[in-house]
């Protein structure tokens, strides 16, 4: 880590530039003023003064700039396709060596690996075997990308969870620009959960893969800074109650205020109540609530936590030296916002996230009635597993396992359940996947390791897992069983989302809930249990046990942190790994492309004529309606044998299908799955899930969605989605807009889009729409069976278009935010637009 001392030169000091352009620099909030710096580093004083004046009078921002962060940070799911649309840009270049990082990108391996096995001491040797053993292609390609492209690092597998590793090992807080000054160290994340790294005073968010590409290549458009809302936090935290318990509290309140798009703040005194890493939790879930930011200021525990973990004493000092100089350390007086929020920590009690979204929070005592919401035709049974069994259990998830208080009451509940006797159902699997190697040494050393063992909590691997639905197949028989009878059964995981089939394809009910939760459910092994009343179970003895009776104190888990949790356990552990070091790679310019490989393949989506599309005649491929993720639209987790992307898979010999999520380097796997979700609810084909099929018009032909695309275009029919609330929400995988593009999706009509997605289809050319306000697409008579004609002539200068439909008519939005959005969306998406704005084309791919 670099030493360089605290006075190293200042592009401007902020005090000194709000008292020259008369505002109060106080009244700014702290991530406005991180936002000013940027300007300023960029040579916009002008920018950086209007916008410090209209922070300090609390009104909204209001204007464009280019951000550009310090670092790149992506995970291995959206950093592998980033670095396929770089090498297939290296091909069409005048100049391969001109498409080249400008900014240090970091990609951590995570997300490949799968809980194929768990609940056994084997468990995380025979799954980083397997990840290696069906990754080698993937792998060799990302050792490629590290030679060739400069500030490329690859942090290897087994390592951690990409915001952990950014907590604990990445983030600075304060860096050094290319000129040697100081600077905050700001990040833009191809994931979404980027935001975590906020509750370090860390300004980042997440981005699509195309729009961090144009970042990386110093290409980056102007963004509209959005308005930024001030959360009060007051109270203390109520003994009992988890960071886990907290987010999922905020999540649905900030939901509820609509707080989607905007950045939010945190202030007032109850962040003090906040250890670093509960505020890390918090920022964590910014997407869940919809926020584009959710900032902490640097403030001492925010010091005292980069010494908890191992940062030398020069970093830290330079911390604060620079963020007092720049008073960006958090002082006493409150910064002025338009619209604060007030929210007392002392409201909140244990609690879960469920049955399907992140902003469901419930009691324990309502957890039995969401699931009887699911089960209307009363409790089945098949073969031992009934209707609310727990066939999931997962601590899991860089958004509690970075938390030690969280993981230590995990461990002590885990460890009174084994001293009463209780063990987990055979049902349940259980699995352990923490965010760093640092959380299996303080839990071993506190000697609370072994308890989780003995529950069938071993250690599964060191990554994303189950929470980005690599959970595995269901223990023996357990899947069969569901399949049969098609059975209502659950999963509970520690992680941030739990949307429908995200968690797994055999499971219809999804929780979000702490660690110690989710070790005393997988006690219970089923959801029907209200666990305010009803015990956990009986012990050795015949004595029931309630959860009261094993949950941790506050006290005891102070005493266990202070002295297991030490700068020691945080040390990185760079020894070799032999089959990470025995791949090997080409060192050559360009990417020599493997005609036959189903993993990397050069993408279709780089050549396209560009302007705005002829939308008549236009069809409905899906018809949607609210609240449908990103993992609706582009799954993630295991691809079925009968679907488009097996039967192309199968066709060319390949037996392990893998994950759809490790063939994001292939977009012809990519294409078939698309909207094939089992659990997507496509309303042209009924009101159940539609299980990945569409209505084909006008032969009324019910096909798989990728078939009935292929059709369409056979035809030169244009296509549209139609959405309701909240499309795209979710995960920020671009594959999300690339895969209907693929399809033919020129545009989508929705009430409106999340964040990240709407960014997404713009950079792939696909122009969001949104209906008329306060109305869905139904309400306006629709069904989607009509014809669509939709006049694009005036929608560039209006920001408006007409759209006519079988008799029919209302009038669209562009959700289009800024020129440079329009400038990239009629270039026809980023990679068009970044080889025309690169130079001519290299004349043999011309």
């Amino acid at each position: 880590m670099s030493t360089v001392p605290v006075s190293s030169p200042l592009p401007s000091r902020l005090p000194d530039f709000a008292e020259e352009h008369g505002f109060d620099l106080g009244a700014v909030p702290y991530t406005g003023r991180v936002l000013m710096e940027s300007l300023l580093r960029g040579e916009d004083p002008a920018q950086a003064a209007v916008l410090g004046k209209r922070l300090a009078l609390g009104e909204d921002p209001a204007l464009e700039m280019p951000f550009r962060p310090a670092r790149i940070l992506v995970q291995d799911y959206t950093g592998i396709p980033l670095l396929v649309d770089l090498a297939v840009l290296r091909d069409r270049a005048a100049e391969p060596g001109r498409v080249n990082p400008a900014l240090p990108v970091d990609v951590v391996v995570d997300h490949s690996v799968q809980t194929d096995w768990a609940g056994r001491p084997d468990a995380l040797g025979l799954n980083e075997a397997l990840e290696m053993s069906r990754n080698h292609e993937r792998y060799a390609f990302l050792k490629w990308a590290e030679g060739v492209f400069d500030g490329v690092r690859v942090i290897p597998p087994g390592r951690g969870i990409v915001h952990q590793v950014n907590l604990e090992q990445l983030a600075t807080v304060v860096t050094e620009g290319p000129d040697g000054s100081l600077m905050p160290d700001t990040v833009l994340g191809t994931d979404s959960h980027t935001t975590m790294v906020n509750g370090l005073g860390v300004l980042g968010w997440g981005v699509g893969g195309l729009e961090a590409e144009a970042q990386m290549l110093g290409l980056a458009q102007a963004i509209r800074i959005p308005p930024i809302v001030g959360v009060r936090l007051t109270g203390t935290v109520s003994p009992g109650t988890s960071p886990t318990d907290l987010v999922l509290a905020l999540t649905r309140r900030l939901r509820e205020e609509n707080v989607q798009g905007l950045m939010v703040e945190f202030t007032g005194p109850g962040v003090e109540e906040l250890s670093a890493p509960d505020r890390c939790t918090v920022a964590n879930m910014a997407p869940e609530y919809g926020a584009m930011s959710a900032f902490f200021p640097v403030d001492e525990e925010t010091l005292d936590y980069l010494q908890r973990t191992g940062r030398d004493e020069a970093a830290v000092t330079r911390v604060r030296e620079y963020c007092r100089e720049q008073r960006l350390l958090r002082e006493g007086t409150e910064p002025a916002f338009r619209r604060t929020l007030t929210f007392d920590l002392g409201e909140v009690g244990p609690g879960l996230a469920g049955p399907s979204r992140p902003d469901q929070r419930i009691s324990l005592g309502e957890l039995p009635g969401s699931l009887a919401a699911l089960c209307p035709q009363g409790l089945r049974s098949e073969a031992g597993v009934q209707d609310g069994d727990l066939v999931v259990a997962a601590i899991t998830s860089c958004t509690s396992t970075s938390n030690p208080k969280a993981m230590l009451a995990a461990g002590l509940l885990a460890k009174r359940a084994v001293e009463r006797g209780l063990r987990v159902p055979a049902h349940v699997k259980t699995s352990l996947s923490p965010g760093s190697r640092a959380v299996t040494r303080y839990l071993a050393d506190a000697g609370l390791l072994t308890d989780l063992e003995t529950l069938g909590f071993h250690v599964a691997g060191y990554g994303c897992m189950t929470c980005n639905g690599g959970s595995g197949p269901l223990n023996e028989g357990v899947g069969e069983a569901v399949d049969r009878a098609d059975l209502t059964v659950a999963a509970v995981l520690s992680g941030n989302r739990n949307f429908a089939s995200r968690v797994h394809s055999q499971v219809r009910a999804g929780y979000l809930a702490s660690p110690a939760l989710v070790v005393a459910l997988a006690l219970v092994g089923n959801v029907r249990t209200d666990l305010e009343s009803r015990p956990l179970g009986m012990d050795r003895d015949g004595r029931p046990v309630h959860l009261r009776d094993l949950w941790p104190h506050a006290g005891e888990l102070r005493e266990l942190e202070a002295r297991y949790v030490t700068p020691e356990v945080f040390v990185p552990d760079h020894t070799p790994q032999p089959a990470w070091e025995a791949i090997t790679a080409a060192d050559s310019e360009v990417y020599n492309w493997d005609e036959s490989s189903t993993y990397i393949r050069p993408p279709a989506y780089v050549d396209c004529e560009g302007g705005l599309p002829v939308l008549s005649g236009a069809r409905a491929l899906v018809a949607l309606g609210d609240h449908v993720s990103t993992d609706h639209i582009s799954p993630v987790g295991a691809i079925p044998a009968a679907s488009p992307a097996g039967e192309y898979l199968r066709e060319r010999g390949v037996q392990d299908f893998n994950s759809y999520g490790s063939r994001r380097g292939n977009h012809e796997v990519m294409a078939r799955g698309t909207f094939s979700n089992p659990r997507l609810r496509n309303l042209l084909v009924g009101e159940g899930d539609s299980g990945g099929t569409t209505l084909h018009l006008p032969s009324d032909e019910r096909l798989p969605v990728y078939d009935a695309a292929r059709r369409y275009t056979g035809s030169g029919t244009p296509l549209i989605v139609l959405a309701g609330r909240g499309y795209g929400m979710g995960s920020s995988r671009d594959w999300a807009a690339k895969g209907p593009w693929l399809l033919g999706v020129r545009a989508v009509l929705a009430e409106d889009f999340e964040r990240i997605h709407r960014a997404n289809l713009c950079a792939m050319g696909i122009l969001p729409l949104l209906l008329p306000t306060g109305r869905s697409w139904s309400d306006l008579g629709l069904t989607g069976r009509e014809e669509f004609d939709i006049d694009l002539s005036r929608v560039r200068g209006s920001g408006e278009a007409r759209v006519t439909a079988d008799g029919i008519g209302f009038t669209v939005r562009a959700d289009v935010r800024s020129a440079g959005e329009w400038n990239v969306l009629l270039a026809g998406g980023t990679l068009p637009y970044l080889l025309r704005t690169m130079g001519t084309r290299r004349e043999d791919t011309a």
